[in-house]
C-alpha cells in the first residue's frame, strides 16, 4: 500500500469533502442493487467540476440522508439551506455551473418532504431556497414536482402565521413562472372566487408587499413560454381584470408613493403578459376605452406639473373625451418630490439661455448620459407652466437641473423614486404598444386623438397631452423609445385610415372636414418628430425616431397635402447618413427608401432627387448634436463625383441619393466607427451596404427615369455585389438588378405613357443585359448552396425586355433557355418555382413563343411541375400553363402556318388533362388552371374533338368548369372559371347545341348571374351568356328563356347590395347585363317570345326598361363598364341601329300560334317604346 509521501507532488489533495454522500437505504431482499451515484456521474460525463457544483451534490446527499424523526433535523435543515442560499448559482456570472434540472427538483421535493408546517421559519427558509434555486438556476419543473410545491406553498398561506406569508408567496411567484396552463389543477384555488390571490391582491389589503407579489404571482401565471399552451381564456380574464383594476386606482393617501409605484409596476406586468396572448379577447369598446385610460394616466405618472382630470374611459370618435385641466390639488395631496422636482425644473429654465452656449462643450457630458440611462431616468421633466401662452419645447433633458436643495439621503430617495416613476410609464407604454399589436386597427383609430394631437398647440392654449409630450419631454431615453415604438405600431399599416387626410384646397370657415383635421394630424406629427429629431442624443432612441418617421412617410398620402413636408424632412435627415453608430444610418437609409416609395413618382421627391448635391445640406437644419459623431464620414473626391453646379447640369446627371448608396455599397468609409478597432480601411458594415442597396431598389422601381443614365453603372454595380462572397449583399444585388429591368419593361409596355423619346433605347438595354449575362450573375444561377440566391436571379433572367431578349446574341438566348430547363429540376422548391415561373414569362416572348421546340419543352417542364408536391410549385405551374395556353391562342391568330398542324395532340391531351386536375386543387393552383382550361377548349379544333381520345377528357374539363363557378372558392377563382367558360363558347367547333355538358354549363352561369353576391363573378358571367353566336347554341324554348329570365332579373337586381365596395362594380353589370340581354333578343325566335313577353310585362318589364335605356344611350359609361363589356366597342348610335335591326327581324317573323303572335306583339311594342325613349333629348 503506497504511503501518502509516495503520491506525486502535482496531485490535489483528495479531501473528504470530494467524496459524494451516498443516501442510506434499508435493507431488504427486495431493495434494488446498490450502485455508487459516483459511478453514475462518471459515466455520464458530468463530475463536480465546480465549487457550486460540489456544493450543490453534498448538500442534496446530505438531504437524501437526513430522516424526519431525527433529533437534529431542525439545525441540519436550517446549515444546508444557509449553505445553498448563500452560494451563487447565477448562470450568467459562472456559464461553467452544470446543476441537472431533476436534481434540483428532486432536492426540492426532498426538502418539502422534510419541513413540517410547524417550522415556519424553516417553511420561510425553504421558499426562499426554491427562488433562489429555480431563478438562478432556470429551473423547468416536471409536472410532478410542481404540483407537490404547488400543494405545499399552498398549505402553508393557509396554516402558516401571517408574517410568513410574503416569503411564501415570493416562492409561488417564482414556482408559477410560465406554468399557468400546467398548475390547471390548482387555479381554481389560487384565482376562483375567494381564491389566495384574490385575497391577497384585493385592494382592501393593508401591506403593499404582500399585494405587490401576489400580483407578481397572477403575472407569472400568466407568463406564455414559447411552445406551450397559452393560460385559458376564463382564468386569464379574471387576472386581467384584477390587474386593470390595480391600474385604475388612485394611490391611497395612507401609502408610500415609492411601493405604490411598485404594485403598479407588477400590475402592468401582468397586463402586458395578459394583452400578449393573442387577439383581443377581454371586452368590446368599453373595455379597451377603460384599458386606453388607464394606461394614458400611467404614461405621465411623476411628471411634475401635469395636473388634469383623467377620464375613467376613453371614448372613440365620434365621442371624443378630453382631459380638462383640474384645479389645483390641496397641498397634502401633492408628494413632495414632485414640488422639489418643479422647482429644479423652474431654476433651469431661466438659465437656458446662458446655458445653451455650451452645449458643444457639453458633447463629453452628454456621451456619458448616454452610456448610462439609469442616471438619466432621474432627472425632472420638464413642468407645464400655468397661465404661460405658450411652451416651450426645449428638451427637458437638456436643461440644467440642479437637486443641490436636497441632502444626501433625499437625493437618493428622490433618485429612487424618479427612477420608479420612469419604469411606470415605461411599463404603461409596453401595454400601449400591446393593445396597438392586438387590437383590431378599425377599433383603434377612433381613439388616434387621444394619443396623437389633431393640431399644433396656438391661441395660448396648453398642449395636449399625448405620446409626442413623451417623445419631446421625458428626460428617460427608454421611454422615450417605447413611446417612439407605440407611436410606430399606431402608425404602421395606417394608409387606408389616412388615405382620407387632405388640405390642398383652401380651409373652410364653417367647419372643419375630418380630411382638414386628419392632415393637420399628419403635419404636427411631422412637426413634433423633427423636434425630436434634433434634439435626440441617444444612438438608440434615435434610432427609433427615425424608424417612426419612416413609418410615418409609408401611410401619409403627400399627393393630397400641400408640399413641403418631404422637403424639410429630407434635408433634416441628409446628415445622419454619416452618423457614428451604424444603427443610425440603416435607418437614415430606411427612411430614404420610405421616402422614394410613398406614392412614387411624387413630384415633390422627383424634384429633391433631381437638386443638386451640395444645396440639399444648405438649405436644410443641421441638429445640435455632437458634429463629430455626425461628420465622421466627409464625401470627398474619391467617394463621389463632383456635384453638379447648375440645375442643367444636375438634370442631367444621376440623383444624389444614386451617388451616396452606391458609395455607401462600394467604397470604404474613411473612418471607423465607435468600436471597431483601427486598422486598414473596410467597407461598410453589412447592414447599412444591404439597406443602400434596398433603397437603390426603391429608387429604381419608382424612379427610373431618373436613373436610367446610369444604367451601365448600375449594371456594374450588381455585377460586384453578385461577385462578392457574402449571399446577403449578392442576393440584394439581384433583387436591385431585377427591380431595374422590371422598371424598364414598364416602360416600354403598349399602354405605357411614357413617351418614346424618354424612353430607356432598345440599343442601351441589349448593351445592359449583354454585360449583365456575360458576368458573375452566371455564378449566382448555379450557387446551389444558396437556393435564394438562385431564386432571385432566376427572377433577374424573368425581368428582361422582350424586344432587349430578342436582339441578344443566340448563344445568350440560348444560355437562359437552358439554364431555366436545368433549374425546375432543382431540389429546392423556391429555385424550381421561380424557374417555371420564368419560363411561363419566356412563352410569352415574340420571338420564342413561335418556335414550336420551346413551347413543346415548356409545356412538359410545366406538366411534371403541376404534379409536384409543394403546392407553390403547382401554383406557379398553373400560372405558366395559363401564360402557354395564351401564346396558343396568339399564334392560332398571328402565326401564318397552320400551328394546329403542328401542335402535338398528344402534348395538348395532356395539357388539358392536367388543368383538368389542376382545377380541383388548391383556389391558388385552382384560378390559373381553370384560365388555361378555357385557352384550350378555345384552342382546340375539330379534328380534335371528334376524336374518341377527347371526348372524356373534354367532359371533364367543361365539368370542372361547371363545378368550380358553382363552388364556394374564392371570388378570384369563380371569376376566371366564369371567363374561361366564355371562351370556351368562342369556339365555333365546340357542340354546344348537342354536347351533354351544356345544359349544366348555361344552368351553372344563370344561377350565379342571379344570385352571387361578387359583382365582378356576375359581369363575367353575363359576359359568357352573350358569347355564343347562334340560336342553336342556346339548346331548347325552356333552356333559351331560363338565360333570359336570368338576365332580366339581375338586371333588375342590379342595385341590391349591402357591400359597398361592389356597388362601385353596379354599373358595369348593368351595362354587360344589358348588352346580354339585346344580343339573345337579336337570336330568338317565335317559340321563344311568349317568355320574352312575359317578363318585359308589367313593373318587371319598366325596370328592364330603364336599364337599357341607359345602355342604349351611354349613360354613366365609364373606364370600368369599357373593361368588363369585352368585345363592345359599338358606340350609342351603333347600338340604336342593331336594336332597329332587331325590330323589323321580329317584325318579319313568323309566328305559328296565337301565344306566339300575343308574344312578338308585346315585344315589337316593348322595343320600340324603347326607340321612341332613345330619341327624345
Amino acid at each position: 500500500m503506497a504511503t501518502p509521501s509516495a503520491l506525486p507532488a502535482s496531485s490535489a489533495p483528495f479531501t473528504r469533502r470530494d467524496v459524494p454522500v451516498f443516501p442510506s437505504v434499508p435493507l431488504s431482499a427486495d431493495a434494488a442493487p446498490f450502485t455508487p451515484q459516483g459511478a453514475d456521474v462518471w459515466q455520464r460525463g458530468t463530475w463536480p467540476q465546480t465549487e457550486a457544483e460540489r456544493l450543490f451534490c453534498r448538500c442534496a446527499g446530505k438531504l437524501r440522508g437526513l430522516r424526519a424523526d431525527s433529533s437534529h433535523l431542525r439545525e441540519e435543515l436550517n446549515l444546508l439551506f444557509d449553505q445553498l442560499i448563500s452560494e451563487n448559482f447565477n448562470r450568467n456570472l459562472e456559464p461553467s455551473v452544470n446543476i441537472r434540472p431533476e436534481d434540483v427538483c428532486i432536492l426540492l421535493v426532498n426538502a418539502s418532504r422534510l419541513v413540517p408546517m410547524s417550522q415556519e421559519h424553516l417553511i420561510v427558509k425553504l421558499c426562499k431556497l426554491v427562488h433562489h434555486l429555480l431563478n438562478q438556476l432556470k429551473v423547468i419543473m416536471d409536472e410532478q414536482t410542481l404540483d407537490i410545491l404547488l400543494k405545499y406553498i399552498t398549505a402553508g398561506l393557509e396554516t402558516c402565521s401571517t408574517w410568513t406569508h410574503l416569503g411564501i408567496l415570493q416562492a409561488l411567484a417564482t414556482v408559477v413562472y410560465g406554468n399557468g396552463p400546467q398548475c390547471h389543477q390548482h387555479l381554481d384555488n389560487l384565482l376562483g372566487i375567494g381564491g389566495i390571490l384574490l385575497r391577497y391582491s384585493s385592494p382592501s389589503q393593508p401591506d403593499m408587499d404582500l399585494r405587490h407579489v401576489a400580483l407578481t404571482c397572477m403575472a407569472n401565471i400568466c407568463v406564455r413560454i414559447s411552445g406551450q399552451p397559452p393560460l385559458d381564456d376564463r382564468h386569464k380574464s379574471v387576472c386581467f381584470s384584477v390587474f386593470l383594476q390595480t391600474l385604475q386606482e388612485d394611490r391611497p393617501d395612507d401609502s408610500d408613493e415609492l411601493f405604490y409605484c411598485i404594485v403598479i409596476q407588477a400590475a402592468l406586468k401582468g397586463l402586458h403578459c395578459c394583452l400578449l396572448g393573442g387577439k383581443w379577447k377581454f371586452g368590446g369598446d368599453e373595455v379597451v376605452g377603460s384599458v386606453l385610460a388607464a394606461l394614458k394616466r400611467l404614461m405621465f405618472q411623476g411628471a411634475p406639473g401635469v395636473s388634469v382630470e383623467w377620464p375613467a374611459v376613453l371614448y372613440p370618435a365620434p365621442l371624443p373625451h378630453y382631459e380638462s385641466p383640474s384645479a389645483p390639488k390641496p397641498d397634502h395631496e401633492a408628494p413632495k418630490p414632485t414640488e422639489a422636482a418643479k422647482d429644479g425644473g423652474g431654476k433651469a429654465s431661466g438659465n437656458k439661455k446662458r446655458r445653451s452656449r455650451g452645449k458643444v462643450k457639453k458633447a463629453s457630458a452628454e456621451e456619458s448620459r448616454r452610456d448610462d440611462e439609469d442616471d438619466s431616468e432621474t432627472a425632472a421633466l420638464a413642468p407645464h407652466k400655468k397661465g404661460s401662452a405658450t411652451v416651450s419645447l426645449y428638451p427637458s433633458w437638456k436643461r440644467n437641473t440642479s437637486d443641490s436643495e436636497f441632502s444626501d439621503p433625499e437625493g437618493s430617495a428622490q433618485s429612487k423614486l424618479r427612477l420608479s416613476h420612469a419604469r411606470v410609464r415605461q411599463g404603461a407604454l409596453h401595454c400601449l404598444l400591446a393593445v396597438v399589436k392586438w387590437v383590431e386597427k378599425r377599433t383603434l383609430y377612433g381613439y388616434w386623438s387621444s394619443f396623437i394631437p389633431e393640431a399644433p398647440v396656438g391661441n395660448g392654449a396648453a398642449p395636449p397631452l399625448t405620446l409626442l409630450t413623451i417623445i419631446l419631454k421625458d428626460p428617460s431615453p427608454k421611454v422615450r423609445t417605447c413611446a417612439l415604438q407605440a407611436l410606430s405600431a399606431m402608425l404602421d399599416g395606417s394608409r387606408q385610415f389616412l388615405a382620407v387626410a387632405e388640405d390642398t384646397a383652401s380651409p373652410r370657415t364653417s367647419f372643419t372636414p375630418f380630411s382638414f383635421t386628419l392632415a393637420a394630424a399628419v403635419r404636427e406629427l411631422h412637426r413634433s418628430l423633427s423636434l425630436a429629431l434634433m434634439a435626440e442624443t441617444s444612438p438608440h432612441t434615435l434610432t427609433q425616431v427615425i424608424k417612426c418617421l419612416a413609418h410615418l412617410v409609408s401611410n401619409a398620402p403627400y399627393h393630397r397635402l400641400r408640399p413641403g413636408l418631404l422637403s424639410s424632412l429630407w434635408k433634416q435627415i441628409r446628415p445622419y447618413v454619416r452618423h457614428r453608430d451604424a444603427n443610425v444610418r440603416v435607418s437614415a437609409l430606411t427612411l430614404y427608401g420610405a421616402l422614394v416609395t410613398t406614392q412614387a413618382p411624387l413630384p415633390e421627391v422627383q424634384l429633391l432627387l433631381q437638386q443638386p448635391e451640395g444645396s440639399s445640406a444648405s438649405g436644410g437644419s443641421f441638429t445640435p448634436q455632437d458634429s463629430r459623431s455626425l461628420n465622421w464620414r466627409q464625401p470627398s473626391e474619391t467617394s463621389s463625383p463632383r456635384a453638379p453646379r447648375t440645375p442643367k447640369e444636375a438634370e442631367g446627371g444621376p440623383p444624389w441619393l444614386l451617388k451616396l448608396c452606391a458609395a455607401l455599397v462600394t467604397q470604404p468609409r474613411e473612418e471607423q466607427s465607435d468600436g471597431e478597432g483601427v486598422g486598414g480601411l473596410a467597407l461598410e458594415p453589412s447592414p447599412v451596404r444591404l439597406e443602400a442597396l434596398q433603397v437603390l431598389s426603391h429608387l429604381v422601381r419608382g424612379y427610373i427615369s431618373l436613373t436610367q443614365a446610369c444604367l451601365c453603372e448600375i449594371g456594374r454595380l450588381t455585377a460586384r455585389c453578385l461577385a462578392e462572397s457574402d449571399p446577403s449583399i449578392q442576393l440584394h444585388g439581384a433583387k436591385l438588378l431585377e427591380e431595374l429591368g422590371t422598371g424598364i419593361i414598364q416602360q416600354h409596355q403598349a399602354d405605357s405613357n411614357v413617351p418614346e423619346a424618354t424612353r430607356v433605347p432598345l440599343n442601351q438595354v441589349v448593351q445592359f443585359w449583354t454585360e449583365v449575362l456575360s458576368g458573375p450573375l452566371n455564378g449566382a444561377l448555379q450557387n446551389q448552396q444558396h437556393p435564394t440566391l438562385q431564386t432571385s436571379a432566376c427572377d433577374t433572367l424573368a425581368s428582361i425586355l422582350p424586344q432587349a431578349f430578342a436582339q441578344l446574341p443566340d448563344k445568350m438566348q440560348l444560355m437562359c433557355i437552358t439554364v431555366l430547363l436545368g433549374l425546375t429540376y432543382s431540389d429546392s422548391d423556391l429555385v424550381k418555382m421561380a424557374a417555371v415561373r420564368a419560363l411561363g414569362v419566356y412563352v410569352l416572348f415574340p420571338c420564342l413563343r413561335e418556335d414550336l421546340m420551346f413551347v413543346a419543352d415548356t409545356a412538359n417542364v410545366i406538366l411534371a411541375a403541376l404534379d409536384d408536391r409543394s403546392s407553390n410549385i403547382r401554383a406557379k405551374a398553373a400560372w405558366s400553363l395559363g401564360n402557354l395556353t395564351d401564346t396558343l391562342l396568339v399564334n392560332m391568330d398571328c402565326v401564318e402556318v397552320d400551328f394546329h398542324a403542328e401542335m402535338s395532340d398528344m402534348l395538348l391531351l395532356k395539357m388539358l388533362q392536367a388543368a383538368t386536375r389542376a382545377a380541383a386543387d388548391k383556389d391558388k393552383v385552382k384560378c390559373n388552371a381553370v384560365r388555361a382550361l378555357g385557352n384550350l377548349l378555345h384552342f382546340l379544333h375539330e379534328g380534335q374533338l371528334s376524336r374518341a381520345a377527347f371526348r372524356q377528357p373534354l367532359e371533364d374539363a367543361v365539368r370542372a368548369l361547371v363545378k368550380t363557378v358553382q363552388s364556394v372558392a374564392t371570388m378570384k377563382v369563380r371569376w376566371n372559371a366564369c371567363y374561361a367558360l366564355g371562351k370556351a363558347f368562342k369556339n365555333p367547333d365546340l357542340p354546344l347545341e348537342s354536347a351533354c355538358w351544356s345544359g349544366d354549363a348555361l344552368a351553372a352561369l344563370c344561377n350565379v348571374v342571379a344570385s352571387c353576391k361578387n359583382f365582378k363573378v356576375r359581369i363575367k358571367s353575363a359576359a359568357a351568356l352573350a358569347v355564343p353566336a347562334h340560336r342553336r347554341c342556346y339548346g331548347d324554348v325552356e333552356r333559351f328563356s331560363r338565360v333570359w329570365c336570368s338576365l332580366a332579373a339581375a338586371l333588375r337586381s342590379s342595385e341590391d347590395t349591402s357591400n359597398f365596395l361592389e356597388f362601385r362594380y353596379s354599373a358595369s353589370l348593368r351595362h354587360t347585363l344589358s348588352r346580354a340581354l339585346l344580343h339573345l333578343l337579336r337570336l330568338g325566335l317565335a317559340p321563344d317570345l311568349p317568355a320574352i313577353a312575359a317578363s318585359l310585362a308589367g313593373e318587371e318589364g319598366s325596370g328592364v326598361r330603364e336599364h337599357l335605356l341607359k345602355y342604349l344611350r351611354a349613360e354613366g359609361t365609364t373606364g370600368e363598364e369599357k373593361d368588363a363589356a369585352v368585345g363592345d366597342a359599338l358606340d350609342p348610335q351603333q347600338r340604336v341601329d342593331s336594336l332597329q335591326q332587331t325590330v323589323q327581324r321580329l317584325k318579319a317573323m313568323e309566328a305559328d300560334t296565337e301565344e306566339q303572335k300575343s308574344g312578338k306583339e308585346v315585344v315589337i311594342c316593348f322595343l320600340e317604346d324603347l326607340l321612341k325613349d332613345c330619341e327624345k333629348p
